[in-house]
């Protein structure tokens, strides 16, 4: 499974060969988030020259967004803002890319791998499946729009939230696994602790999000497993905030009030009677030195 990460910025990771089989050209990645079960993950690629590949097929559930430059997949062409989704068992158009584009690419039940179809062509049948969107031309639809295509199960707790708009991109209608932009209006708060049956990812695109883990700024990402409490939510009160958001399912919140955490014990070689001692501190689990400095010295 994916391990937890709250929160790493952009910055502070290295690059990598892209894993990109049959492709032409150059490109590497980053990786945000990695299941090294199955090879699901959540990757910053840049091309650092023009790159080009041959139709075929994903062994993965394959969506692309592109952050910045020009991509073209068959006869369309996606520039910022624009975004692709690949099923499984669905062909994947031949694909052109500019150097220096810049996206994100998520790979959702499988690995890298990538069997090229150059004598197949597809079918009116195969490319109504493929999903691809100018979210640039998209509206926002606020949470509390029955219109928006919210995966929000009210049923199961689910409940309206003012001051969020959303862009649905993709939704998995049997397993309800969608991928969407947020939009949070300056300001905005979620004050209650959170948890949901889900897991929940998140890159920041535009804006500021100031939470009890930090400051989430362009360029910052979280995944948490399903259970995982957070909360407070603050959106920056000047532009507010933008953000891809992706779960497994339909996300439900469930909150917390009057939450606290509270260590218990008998001190041992520490305490009063050990001036030179200091009591034990809960650290917030920080992975990003360029948001705030490491809790460890040892790091600085």
């Amino acid at each position: 499974m994916r391990p937890h990460v709250e929160f790493v910025h952009q910055d502070d990771l290295i690059w990598h060969m892209a894993e990109l089989p049959h492709g032409q050209g150059e490109a590497k990645q980053q990786n945000l988030s990695y299941d090294e079960e199955v090879g699901s993950a959540s990757l910053r690629v840049i091309f650092s020259s023009d790159w080009s590949r041959v139709s075929g097929l994903h062994a993965a559930v394959t969506e692309w967004y592109v952050l910045s430059g020009e991509v073209k997949i068959g006869d369309q062409v996606l520039g910022e803002g624009g975004y692709f989704c690949a099923p499984k068992g669905v062909l994947t158009p031949a694909l052109k890319v500019k150097a220096n584009t810049e996206i994100m690419l998520f790979r959702e039940y499988g690995d890298w791998t990538f069997t090229p179809a150059t004598a197949h062509a597809p079918d009116k049948h195969e490319l109504s499946k493929l999903i691809t969107l100018n979210t640039n031309d998209m509206e926002w639809y606020e949470v509390t729009d029955p219109k928006n295509g919210s995966p929000m199960n009210f049923e199961r707790g689910g409940t309206p939230v003012p001051g969020l708009y959303i862009k649905l991109m993709y939704r998995d209608p049997v397993t309800g696994f969608y991928t969407r932009l947020i939009r949070a209006k300056p300001g905005w708060r979620e004050h209650p602790l959170a948890h949901h049956p889900v897991f929940e990812e998140s890159y920041t695109l535009q804006g500021k999000f100031h939470y009890n883990y930090g400051t989430l700024e362009p360029g910052t990402y979280f995944f948490r497993p399903a259970h995982i409490r957070h909360g407070d939510f603050t959106a920056d009160d000047t532009e507010g905030t933008t953000f891809l958001l992706r779960c497994d399912g339909d996300l439900v919140d469930w909150y917390t009030e009057n939450a606290r955490v509270l260590m218990h014990g008998d001190p041992v070689n520490w305490g009063e009677d050990y001036p030179e001692s200091e009591p034990p501190v809960m650290l917030q689990p920080l992975r990003s030195r360029s948001v705030a400095p490491w809790e460890d010295p040892n790091y600085q």
